[in-house]
């Protein structure tokens, strides 16, 4: 929703400032210098782009038009739910909870949290790196390697969406200067059409380095920064795991295992001791 209602405020300012000036509106529509502009992005973009990129981003667009990130009730449930299967192995012992890490989507435990078992890939993160400590001898230090492996591994190839995005969007000032030389060429071509045929032509021409930039700097550039921004914040769940399987193999305390996770989540949307106390003695 904010995305939209920023772009409606570039376009509005950028558009009513022109207004303002007594700029004629008609003379921005220009179809031939979007279809040049817009073809050209598009065709560098497939070219740059692997077959799952290009997938990637097309799914990613609804993540950033949604604007959802994980907030406080979420890392609630995410530390409970922590605390629960750690409780239960200290109580009942490490195979206790073998049936529940095959089918998480059909687990007792996993079904009282909606919002992290809907988040397939943090479930399949927890239930993955718990049958390793489950089934294996390891270490604290060896799991905890494992898990940052894993991370980097896949955040760092997310990160490659919202680069690859960025690149396209610092192509479209040079492709609006490649629609204003054409434009200037056809400008060439009418050299003995009265003044105000030449300036038609010549405004027109420079429309296409107006959207290349506006197109830039207004839209695609911060796109891809909040991609980033949404990437790094789906990250903080991930190493709020880490953080807690790593100290309740060190320590076999479901207490302070969970205090660890709690404290790798940024203070604004970190839960409180007692609201994590309130909600553990609730459950």
């Amino acid at each position: 929703m904010f995305i939209i209602i920023g772009g409606v405020i570039v376009l509005g300012c950028v558009v009513g400032g022109y207004l303002l000036s007594k700029g004629n509106i008609h003379i921005l529509w220009q179809p031939n210098e979007f279809i040049i502009i817009g073809g050209a992005a598009l065709g560098s973009f497939i070219i740059a782009s692997p077959l799952r990129v290009l997938k990637q981003v097309a799914g990613c667009v609804g993540m950033v038009l949604k604007g959802k990130v994980h907030g406080k009730d979420f890392y609630l449930q995410l530390l409970t739910l922590l605390y629960d299967i750690f409780a239960k192995m200290r109580k009942e012992g490490l195979l206790s909870i073998e049936k529940d890490l095959e089918a998480p989507e059909s687990s007792q435990i996993f079904q009282k949290y909606p919002d992290v078992i809907h988040n397939h890939h943090l479930t399949d993160f927890i239930a993955d790196n718990l049958k390793i400590i489950v089934s294996i001898p390891v270490q604290p230090h060896e799991i905890d390697n494992l898990m940052e492996l894993d991370i980097d591994s896949t955040h760092g190839d997310e990160h490659v969406v919202a680069h690859s995005i960025n690149t396209v969007a610092e192509s479209f000032p040079g492709l609006g200067i490649v629609a204003a030389v054409l434009g200037i060429v056809v400008t060439m071509g009418s050299i003995n059409e009265p003044p105000e045929v030449l300036g038609h032509h010549i405004g027109a021409a420079l429309i296409g380095t107006f959207v290349g930039i506006l197109v830039c700097y207004g839209f695609l550039g911060p796109f891809a920064t909040n991609l980033a921004h949404l990437f790094r914040l789906e990250g903080i769940a991930f190493n709020s795991v880490r953080a807690a399987l790593v100290a309740y193999m060190q320590t076999t305390s479901p207490q302070m295992a969970v205090e660890f996770g709690r404290r790798a989540i940024p203070a604004v949307d970190r839960p409180s001791f007692s609201e994590l106390e309130k909600a553990v003695k609730k459950k």
